[in-house]
Order: structure tokens, then C-alpha cells, then sequence
């Protein structure tokens, strides 16, 4: 359960970009809890196929018990349990390649049209399950493990130039009425470390790292609306967090919020790019 907070107090809690007493305090314990997931991360992409579709799907339906609850739909009553049954039939099909796009896209349409009383779940059960298949996509492209490679990191590292730049430059702020503890300082540092990181892979990758910084920028701006988003629905529902689940960074959707937004932008950069001439070529 989320317990109800001080909404003043929402984002100078649970905000990378706001510095407590001690502006270190939790460093820690994100980076503990942020190794292990960029490990588990690689270790799925490594292998790919099942073991990446299954690792992004269990993810999802973990996102998506996070959004239920956050909805005042806790997953263990019926109506939860069925929206979680659904979307794991969904996400099964994807996966294993017998549901024809158009049906996963009307299965979808017909959930949102009725929960139009329930706008907010059925957004964000619909963006969950769209930024599974955005992953899950990507990484069986023709170039689908270099393009992760490239993307995850580029999140990666905009979290960190974020967190960094922005407890230690401080300075204006960056969306003072949805998340008053970003700052230009952090946005700018998240964009530069990210077109950093995506040249530098590119570069290992044999591709261009010119495009490749671009691309990464384009990626670190989507990744940081995605967070700007996130923040936005968790003022709205008043509580600090999406869940418990991650050590220094709260639920799932707290730390994937970037990793999602970026996933569309990326799919669309590929398939503007064309076959062979993707995200870092």
C-alpha cells in the first residue's frame, strides 16, 4: 500500500536530483541496487530470445501490479487479477509470435474503451504493455543486440550525468510545478554523458559516432520525459514512490520510467533508419 504524503515533500524525497541533508546519503544503495539490474540486463540480452522476452515480460507485469495498486486496484481482487491475466496473454503472444499485430492492437483499443472511466489505468497499463513489446522488438531486429547494447547504456548513463550534474551544479529548475528538484543543470549533464556513452559504443560497434551521439541525445531526452511523466503521475496519485521493490530507487516503474520512453523513441529511430542501418550504424 502507498501511504499518502505531503505533496510538497513528494519529489524532495524520492527526486535523484534533490540533495537531502547529505546530498550522498543514498548513493549506495543506487548503485548496489543499479549494478545488479544492469547485470541481470546484460546477462537477458546476452542470450536473447526467450530468456530476454520472458525477462521483459516479467518486468512488465511487475510495472503493471505497481500501476494497479497505484490505481486503487491492487492485483489480488478480481478486476486486477483479470487486467494482469490479459496483458500476460498479450505479452505471451508477442512473444512466441501467434497473435497478429492488429489483434494485440484491438485487444488493446477494446481495453481502453472500457476503462474510459479509469483513464489513468488504462493508460498506463497500455504504455506498459506497448514498451514490453518496444524491447522486445528491438532486440530481435536484425541488429536488435547492438541496439540494446547501444540504448540501455545511453539510459544508463543519463541517469548518472543527471543524478551527478544536477546535486552538484543545482540552478534553475527544469519543471518546477511536475518535479521541483530537476534542474537544466541535471537535464543538460544527463543529455552529454548519454552522447558521450552512445559515441563511444558506436565507436566499438563500428559505427558512426557522430549519428551515434545524436542518436543517444534524442534517446536521453525521451528517457528524461519519461521520468518528467512519471513524476507527474505519482504528484497526481500523492505518493513518493511506485513501489518498495529496489533498494534506493523505489518500484520498477521508479527505476524503467526512462528505459520505457526511450524504447518508442528507439524503435522509431530504427525503423526510420531502415533494415542494416539502425540506432548505431
Amino acid at each position: 500500500m502507498h501511504a499518502p504524503l505531503d505533496p510538497g515533500k513528494l519529489d524532495q524525497m524520492s527526486d535523484p536530483h534533490v540533495a537531502p541533508p547529505d546530498r550522498w546519503v543514498d548513493l549506495p544503495r543506487r548503485v548496489g541496487s543499479a549494478i545488479l539490474l544492469a547485470a541481470l540486463a546484460v546477462f537477458a540480452l546476452w542470450f536473447g530470445g526467450l530468456a530476454w522476452d520472458v525477462t521483459c515480460s516479467v518486468i512488465g507485469i511487475g510495472i503493471a501490479f505497481e500501476w494497479l495498486e497505484l490505481c486503487k486496484m491492487p492485483p489480488r481482487r478480481l478486476p486486477g487479477a483479470l487486467m494482469i491475466a490479459i496483458f500476460a496473454l498479450i505479452w505471451g503472444a508477442m512473444m512466441f509470435g501467434f497473435a497478429p499485430p492488429l489483434l494485440v492492437l484491438g485487444i488493446y483499443a477494446a481495453m481502453i474503451g472500457l476503462m474510459v472511466a479509469r483513464p489513468w489505468l488504462g493508460i498506463g497499463l497500455a504504455y506498459t504493455g506497448l514498451s514490453v513489446w518496444a524491447m522486445i522488438w528491438l532486440r530481435h531486429g536484425p541488429y536488435g543486440f547492438g541496439d540494446l547494447l547501444f540504448l540501455l547504456p545511453v539510459v544508463w548513463a543519463t541517469d548518472v550525468g543527471a543524478y551527478t550534474t544536477g546535486r552538484v551544479f543545482g540552478g534553475p529548475k527544469l519543471a518546477p510545478h511536475i518535479s521541483p528538484g530537476k534542474t537544466w543543470a541535471g537535464a543538460l549533464g544527463g543529455a552529454l554523458a548519454a552522447s558521450l556513452v552512445g559515441a563511444a559504443i558506436a565507436g566499438g560497434l563500428a559505427g558512426d559516432p557522430t549519428r551515434a551521439a545524436l542518436v543517444a541525445a534524442i534517446c536521453s531526452a525521451a528517457s528524461q520525459l519519461g521520468d518528467l511523466g512519471e513524476s507527474w503521475a505519482k504528484r497526481h496519485f500523492g505518493v513518493k514512490d511506485s513501489g518498495n521493490l529496489i533498494p534506493g530507487h523505489g518500484g520498477l516503474f521508479d527505476r524503467l520510467d526512462g528505459t520505457m520512453a526511450a524504447s518508442f523513441v528507439a524503435v522509431v529511430l530504427a525503423l526510420l533508419a531502415g533494415p542494416g542501418a539502425y540506432l548505431w550504424r
